[in-house]
């Protein structure tokens, strides 16, 4: 409140000072002019704004030049991409391309990244869109690091790691074991392991199998899978990579453990009645019949053990993937369940790692487990039976600390480090603020609308940032401009430092269905101006064996029917500027950039043959087509790079085959 009543002061201050307006409260003091049309009040006037929306605009806005103090980095969705946002200002920074081409960036057109896709495919498949949902940033100690964000594409079940030197994906993995994904992806706290679950359960060695309860219930199977990574390498590292079977429930979201409850994986599911759906064979929908149990399970998994068995060699081969069976993860003592409201979706561990808050869609609290009590249960052995797989269950009532009521619909919990945790209300379109202390409900803020995950800086850390909340939601309705009847996605900026929350700020998003994000401070990561030494691929981070690092040193080679062109690109040309092969001949082009200042961005764009890449300072690329068609095509650059941008321009010649 008081806040608020000197951010108030300060705009009357403004408008009194700077624009001779009326104060609002002076009653139309003598010799104050009426508000003109440029001035701040009239413009407030003119456009209805409030004190309030002056306010929020302050607290927003980035005049040029200056820098947002967070970055927002947010799945995409259906774009397959990573969308990188500055905040405060809500700017759109940079569309990070991962599981979709991206013309514009030259991802999926170059030889390295285009390998990258087809890594990320099935053996007879190249993929060409994902569905993005849960950006995890690497952590070291529990806290963000700055240094990597891996990605998970729910339609596909991938895995991507996406290097913050240059916001470039560099990797991408998938198992064979999983046909979708949802609980992915989520670092362990140093980033030993990227953790990825399946959502929806198949034969795990994607055989076909007739989908019928018996089936079902004996061969169909979920899994989840600890991808190892190396730091030093910045890659996952399959062959040191292990998975855990589990029951053919639906698991969902996740989180790993820190401090007191370091080495523990936490993993809700739902569907438990283990319906299959068949609405028109005359079985119950799917929706109804995973909706029949009051409780659902959570997933508790002690992974440091999983790893030791692992080692040991107690796993079998499906999939190229070790997996730990089930049995085998019943008998080492490395799963247990417990009761949760149903239809989770959330599970959140809070930054002292002590407790875990899980929140059920058809419930109005969210539920408070302590790791205390749960592993007072586990080593005591106090179970209250197994569940149809032999998975032991522990008691509801003896594992929590208490339930906070908070609203209709909950679903995500996050924390800002000043003893306040926030929940998003799917059903009531609202943000609520609770006490981790005593668990009672502080406040809420209504969104626009349908709210799924929310995103406070650093709020999945030990150590959060607070300041900022994101609410990520799903309708905007009526918010912004009709683009016709697919709407954007609305992300809402909320200041969460007062006592009561203040909204700031609406951003639509025109991309795909975002899902989460989460928000480091900026001053955590220190990615590079220009590549140098020249010479650098983005993928590898290393010097290209195929770059020109020399203009007098470009030229043509041809070997046999393979051509290799090794080509430099400085302000405002090629070398070389004219390419002459022969239709039918494998072309080989190797373009490095020049140039290293700042920002000089070159492109290369050949028409007919599908050809764009993008140059930044000192970086090769690599692409490779074949020659098919006789004829001549204009090569030009894509990136308007200065005033000769224009005559930056050759030509590829392709003769034609002899007759």
């Amino acid at each position: 409140m008081i806040e608020r009543t000197k951010m108030r002061t300060a705009v009357h201050f403004v408008l009194f000072l700077l624009l001779g307006a009326t104060l609002p409260g002076c009653g139309g003091c003598s010799g104050s002019p009426a508000p003109s049309a440029d001035s701040l009040a009239g413009l407030m006037r003119e456009r209805g704004l409030s004190d309030d929306d002056v306010i929020a605009a302050l607290k927003t806005y980035t005049p040029t030049g200056k820098h947002d103090t967070h970055y927002l980095m947010a799945s995409g969705g259906h774009s397959g991409q990573l969308i990188v946002i500055g905040v405060p200002s809500m700017r759109i920074l940079k569309y990070v391309g991962v599981f979709t081409p991206e013309p514009w960036q030259g991802y999926g057109f170059d030889d390295d990244t285009a390998k990258l896709l087809r890594d990320g495919s099935p053996p007879d498949k190249l993929l060409t869109w994902g569905d993005v949902h849960h950006p995890a940033l690497s952590e070291t100690k529990g806290d963000y690091d700055g240094e990597f964000v891996f990605v998970n594409d729910k339609a596909n079940a991938r895995i991507a790691v996406i290097s913050l030197k240059d916001f470039n994906t560099v990797q991408i993995v998938r198992s064979g074991l999983l046909r979708s994904d949802h609980g992915g992806t989520f670092a362990t706290p140093d980033t030993d392991y990227v953790v990825e679950s399946g959502q929806y359960p198949v034969p795990l060695d994607n055989k076909y199998v007739p989908l019928d309860q018996s089936k079902y219930n004996e061969t169909y199977r979920g899994a989840a899978i600890f991808w190892k990574f190396n730091r030093e390498r910045g890659r996952i590292v399959p062959e040191e990579s292990f998975a855990i079977e589990l029951p053919p429930y639906m698991q969902d979201i996740a989180d790993a453990g820190k401090f007191a409850s370091d080495g523990w994986f936490f993993l809700n599911s739902f569907n438990t009645e283990r319906a299959i759906g068949g609405d028109s064979e005359g079985r119950p929908p799917l929706e109804s019949g995973a909706s029949q149990n009051d409780m659902d399970y959570l997933h508790v998994i002690d992974w440091r053990k999983a790893e030791q068995v692992a080692k040991k060699g107690q796993t079998q081969t499906i999939g190229g993937m070790r997996l730990i069976p089930l049995k085998t993860a019943i008998a080492e003592g490395l799963l247990y369940f417990i009761p949760e409201p149903k239809s989770p979706h959330g599970v959140d561990v809070t930054p002292d790692g002590k407790d875990i808050c899980v929140s059920g869609k058809l419930d109005t609290h969210v539920t408070v487990y302590s790791f205390e009590k749960i592993k007072q249960r586990i080593e005591s052995k106090q179970f209250d039976g197994n569940d149809p797989y032999g998975v032991p269950i522990l008691s509801f009532k003896d594992t929590i600390r208490g339930q906070v009521q908070v609203g209709l619909g909950p679903l995500h919990t996050q924390f800002d480090g000043a003893g306040h945790a926030y929940t998003s209300l799917f059903i009531e379109s609202k943000v609520a603020r609770w006490s981790l202390q005593d668990l009672k409900a502080l406040d809420s803020i209504p969104v626009h609308f349908n709210v799924g995950h929310i995103c406070v800086a650093g709020g999945d850390t030990a150590h959060p940032d607070g300041r900022y909340l994101v609410s990520m939601n799903k309708w905007s309705i009526d918010r912004f401009a009709s683009v016709g009847p697919l709407l954007p996605q609305n992300f809402q900026l909320i200041d969460v430092t007062a006592d009561k929350m203040r909204l700031l700020y609406d951003m639509p998003i025109g991309l795909g269905e975002p899902h989460y994000a989460q928000m480091i401070s900026a001053d955590k990561i220190k990615p590079l101006e220009f590549y140098s030494p020249v010479g650098i691929n983005q993928v590898t981070h290393r010097a290209d064996p195929n770059a020109t690092t020399d203009e007098k040193k470009a030229r043509v080679e041809r070997h046999g029917d393979a051509v290799d062109v090794y080509m430099t690109a400085i302000r405002s040309h090629f070398v070389p500027d004219t390419i002459r092969v022969k239709q039918g001949d494998t072309v080989h082009v190797h373009l490095t950039s020049l140039e290293q200042t700042r920002d000089a961005t070159h492109g290369f764009a050949l028409n007919h043959y599908n050809v764009n890449l993008s140059l930044e300072p000192g970086k090769t690329a690599n692409v490779t087509f074949v020659a098919d068609k006789a004829g001549v095509f204009p090569i030009y650059c894509s990136e308007f790079c200065s005033a000769l941008h224009l005559e930056m321009a050759g030509y590829l010649l392709v003769e034609p085959r002899a007759k």
